[in-house]
Parts: structure tokens; sequence; C-alpha cells
């Protein structure tokens, strides 16, 4: 019997392999929340990760931005000897551990300056394939801003890292703003057309920015593609990557009852709330209102 995400304890949510846990947070009827941290970024607590802050808070997922699977590394954390640094992140929050990828489309004209990657962060299958073995169960692909990310090139990673790691990860696509693309913004960030490749490619989880923190993205445009995700058996996940995750808890509060609305499975805030985390009190808040006190107290307070 498969567990509710909810109810699964720190040292069982940790071993789950990606198929339990894509099982799991189906079972929790979309009050899976999943918080992003910025890897080289000293943490905001000091000598407590933001990785372990945004547990403590409430996070079932933790998704790291900026990892380098050529060159791992997380501010602040120290794996013992011949141990990962995402098992040792692992170790220090209890928490299942995703790593976005970005899969770059060089030849598209970006708005600004486009931010050049280190090879580790892009979305190749050799990156992906480091990135599980190190621990990682998730990877999203989708892109920074002004790396030049492209629908297209986002298709073709999937069937890619799919054809290389199986059903070993879980696969979520999609984007959280336009990543530079002039074409790729607003209403037009992701299509039912884009939905479905993404789907047919392999991906396990669609992604699109929440209701109210892209222009034109409202709260009926995110239920008819949230739709158009369901019907073609995937889960749906909606995203703050705007930056809101810094902004006044009624914000955070109308944002997350929207993305409900719209159908979300899985609620992702961003790490810009400061620098490199969300708002900390943010992410309670918003579990708060997705699936209230009980469970956002019992995530917040179970220890390994």
């Amino acid at each position: 019997m498969t567990e509710r995400l909810l109810d699964v304890r720190p040292e069982a949510l940790v071993e789950l392999t990606a198929a339990e846990l894509l099982k799991s947070i189906r079972a929790a009827e979309g009050r899976t929340i999943l918080a992003e941290v910025v890897c080289p970024v000293m943490p905001l607590l000091y000598d407590v990760t933001n990785a372990e802050l945004v547990a403590a808070l409430g996070a079932d997922i933790i998704l790291l931005n900026l990892y380098d699977a050529a060159n791992p590394a997380i501010f602040g954390v120290t794996p013992r000897e011949g141990e990962s640094v995402i098992r040792a992140l692992k170790y220090l929050t209890g928490r299942a551990i995703g790593v976005n990828l970005e899969p770059v489309d060089p030849d598209i004209p970006v708005l600004g300056s486009r931010v050049t990657l280190e090879p580790g962060r892009i979305a190749t299958p050799q990156n992906a394939r480091l990135a599980y073995e190190q621990g990682a169960r998730l990877i999203v692909l989708t892109g920074n801003p002004q790396t030049g990310v492209s629908n297209t090139q986002i298709e073709k990673a999937i069937r890619r890292i799919r054809r290389e790691l199986g059903d070993k990860i879980i696969l979520a696509a999609g984007k959280m703003h336009g990543a530079g693309i002039n074409g790729e913004m607003g209403e037009n960030i992701i299509t039912e057309e884009s939905i479905t490749g993404f789907i047919q490619a392999g991906a396990d989880i669609i992604l699109m920015p929440a209701p109210g923190t892209v222009p034109g993205i409202t709260p009926d445009f995110a239920k008819k593609l949230g739709d158009v995700v369901h019907r073609e058996g995937a889960l749906f996940m909606t995203t703050i990557g705007t930056s809101q995750e810094g902004a006044d808890p009624q914000t955070i509060r109308t944002i997350a009852l929207n993305a409900k609305m719209a159908g979300a499975d899985i609620h992702h805030l961003g790490d810009a709330g400061y620098v490199g985390i969300a708002v900390p009190e943010n992410i309670m808040h918003y579990s708060l209102v997705i699936r209230g006190r009980r469970h956002t107290f019992r995530r917040m307070a179970m220890r390994r």
C-alpha cells in the first residue's frame, strides 16, 4: 500500500525509490511542498544549512539549484569519506532531494546578456546519471534567468535522459519564467502542445508558473493546462520562480490557494526570498494553506 507523502517519516522518505516517491506524491492529493535552495550560497543561519532550514519549515522535497554534478558541492555540507554531498544532505534533512539541470539552447537569442553555465549544470545524460548516482531521485529540467533554455531543448533532454536512466529517476519539465527567451514568456511559457510533447518524451511531472507569478498566468489558465497534464497521466507542479517567495504572507497565501484550485500536485517555492532560499516563514504560510496546521506541524516536527 502506498503511503501518502504527508505520512512518510524522514528515515523512510530518504530511502524512497523514484517510483515510490512519485506514487506517494500522487497519494498526497496536492499537499506536497518542494522548496528550492541555491548550492553555492552561504546559509542564512550560518551553521545550519539552508536545506535544513526549509525542511524545518515544512518542505517535503528539497530542490538544489546551481548544483554542478561534475563538481558537486553544497555550502555548509561536509560529506564523510566515501559519501556523496547529496547523501550527506539527505542525512541532515531527512528529505528527498532533486537537482535542477538546464537544457540550454545555444542557437536561440537571449534578452540581455546570456548566462554561461558550468558544464556540470547542463541537462546531459551524463550529468543526470551523476546526479542520480550521487543520490538525487528527481531531476527538474528548467532554466534560470537568461540561460536560454527553450521548450524544444527541454523535450530533447527528456528523451535523452529517459533513455539513459529509465525509470530510476523522476523527470520534471517546464519553465518557471521565460529564461531570457522572448517567444516563451507570459502565456507562451508553456502550451498544450509542449505539455503533450514533454509527456510523450517521458516526463513524469510538468511544471509551470503558479497563478499570479508571471504576467498572464491566471488561475483559469493554469487550471486549463493542469487538466491537460492530468489527462495525459502526469503530475502537475506550480512554481514560484519570480522572487515572490519573498513577498508578504497574504500574497503567498493567495498564490497557494490559487495553485491548489488549479490542480497542483506539487507546490514549488523558489530560492530568491533573500539570497539562495525563500523567506523561511513563507514556506510555513504556504503549507498552512494547502494542508492545514496538523500536516504542516507534523512535517516540521518529524526528525530522523
